[in-house]
């Protein structure tokens, strides 16, 4: 399979905590870790943005999360110019993302931006005023960026948009597909959409999915935009762990694994937990996969963020002497 699609380096200028940052040779799979407050959200984020093709709403939402939506109004000179947080929102629409596709920017042209994005003939210009009122459209606090699913937040779908996606399965035949990964986990016959609710079948009953804890709807939050995922993609999963008891990363991992080969699918995660680390590159290991990466993000001694791009054979050799590979 063609793998043209795949990001193998970024350069990142002045996005949220980048100033500016380069890291290469990414591979199908990678998996970013370091120490709280580093940028590893931010650093998915700003690839996340480099492979969309729905940028403006994608970037109304990044902002809407990085600063409360009332703070926007200061964007449209409501307030001193010289106020301090009027200016860090316009740094931050200030930046340039370059990968191994081209470059992506967004920049402040007077009362309005520009996005300029490799391969688009005409750049797009919107106004604070219209960036504002995308803003105020949008639930505060939901990592659900845009129309797409490619990014899957530690919060959960929308009930909404999960059944849509477990419909779509079942018309593009890889329903019972879902329901086999979803049996590696819980001792369950099917879950499925009964008046457009998620349900799980159990004992030959049907109850609603909110009955079985939160634990399952992690799961599946994962799994079923995976599957949903387009062939040649991107997706990207923010703190992986989160929700999910340390004895089923094995599982996961090897259902992440295994959907992003059969798909050509690249997939970036975040994660804070050792125990999902080392299940991670166990996993490989078992399925002999080395198209993975291990992303350590750090800060050096004058606080820049730096990142080390371990391949398969560095990440299992760090682990195996025992290196501490979540930042420094």
């Amino acid at each position: 399979m063609s793998k043209e699609h795949f990001i193998r380096n970024i350069e990142i200028k002045n996005f949220k905590c980048f100033e500016d940052f380069k890291a290469e040779g990414f591979g199908r799979v990678n998996l970013i870790g370091g120490k709280n407050n580093v940028g590893k959200t931010a650093f998915m984020e700003a690839v996340y943005i480099a492979t969309s093709k729905e940028i403006f709403e994608i970037y109304s939402h990044l902002l809407a999360i990085q600063t409360h939506r009332n703070s926007i109004s200061l964007i449209l000179g409501k307030s001193n110019p010289d106020d301090d947080l009027a200016k860090r929102i316009r740094e931050s629409i200030n930046f340039i993302l370059k990968t191994n596709h081209g470059e992506t920017s967004v920049h402040i042209l007077d009362d309005k931006y520009e996005i300029k994005v490799q391969g688009r003939d005409i750049p797009i210009k919107k106004s604070f005023q219209e960036l504002y009122n995308l803003i105020q459209m949008q639930p505060f606090g939901n990592a659900q960026y845009g129309t797409s699913q490619n990014f899957i937040s530690s919060y959960f779908m929308m009930d909404g948009i999960l059944a849509t996606m477990l419909d779509q399965l079942k018309l593009n035949n890889r329903y019972e597909e879902l329901n086999e990964y979803i049996s590696q986990f819980f001792d369950i016959q099917k879950i499925d959409i009964i008046n457009s609710m998620i349900y799980v079948k159990k004992d030959n009953q049907f109850r609603p999915i909110y009955e079985y804890g939160h634990g399952m709807k992690t799961i599946l939050n994962i799994i079923l935009p995976l599957l949903f995922s387009r062939k040649n993609s991107n997706v990207f999963i923010d703190e992986i762990e989160n929700g999910i008891h340390y004895s089923l990363f094995d599982e996961l991992w090897e259902i992440i694994l295994k959907i992003s080969k059969q798909q050509n699918v690249q997939v970036f995660a975040t994660t804070h937990s050792k125990e999902c680390i080392d299940s991670y590159a166990r996993v490989a290991k078992k399925l002999e996969d080395e198209d993975i990466t291990f992303i350590d993000l750090g800060r050096n001694k004058n606080n820049e963020i730096k990142a080390i791009v371990m391949d398969s054979e560095r990440f299992n050799r760090e682990l195996k002497v025992g290196n501490e590979v979540r930042g420094w």
